[in-house]
């Protein structure tokens, strides 16, 4: 497919903070849920040992910030440094998508987890730690909190401060146009096509 979704630019809502550091893919999306290349149907399985009390998914822990019902239709992620260590599972990202978050906040991001969010129009956003510390205050003070990111700004607004972020261009291009690899490819067709023909026919 040309793309992953239909792209991102401004995106409004609540977060829920996952106050924790060095979350692993593991535990976003335990090894024993990885049994589908579709995308769709992993958001039940997210933090799937932190989310239930038993291993079929029918107690959930009401002491887990997904569980809490003031949390609830949260589409952003709220946490902390080294998001996504662990191993390079593709399904990670799929899962928080398909629970419904469309932007996570963190610290910091393991290289290929971030790789991995850029690809499957997720959008991951770094800020300084005290940026961070602030949302987390300004979330746990009213779980309503309207957080405001706008892509094409480079910019996250909450309570009327506003914070910048840093993103490669071509990512942030990606994820405006709603590209994935083939789509950034099929983006440079006729290039493609247009060096092609100058090929020597003996070499074709």
């Amino acid at each position: 497919m040309s793309q992953n979704n239909q792209g991102i630019q401004i995106v409004t809502g609540t977060a829920a903070p996952l106050d924790s550091a060095n979350v692993d893919t593991d535990q976003i999306i335990p090894k024993q849920f990885l049994t589908s290349v579709s995308k769709a149907g992993f958001g039940k399985h997210l933090f799937h040992d932190w989310r239930y009390l038993d291993l079929h998914e029918q107690e959930p822990n009401p002491n887990f910030v997904l569980n809490k019902p003031e949390h609830a239709g949260a589409n952003i992620l709220l946490t902390r440094e080294n998001f996504g260590c662990g191993s390079s599972r593709e399904h990670a990202p799929w899962a928080l998508m398909d629970f419904g978050f469309e932007v996570i906040i963190a610290n910091s991001y393991a290289d290929i987890f971030y790789g991995n969010c850029i690809n499957n129009g997720l959008l991951p956003i770094a800020l300084e730690d005290a940026a961070i510390d602030a949302l987390f205050q300004a979330v746990q003070a009213s779980p309503n909190t309207q957080i405001n990111i706008d892509l094409p700004n480079q910019q996250v607004s909450c309570n009327g401060i506003h914070y910048t972020f840093e993103i490669e261009t071509h990512h942030k291009h990606n994820l405006i146009k709603g590209l994935d690899a083939i789509g950034q490819t099929l983006e440079a067709e006729q290039a493609i096509s247009q060096f092609e023909d100058k090929i020597p026919a003996y070499l074709q």
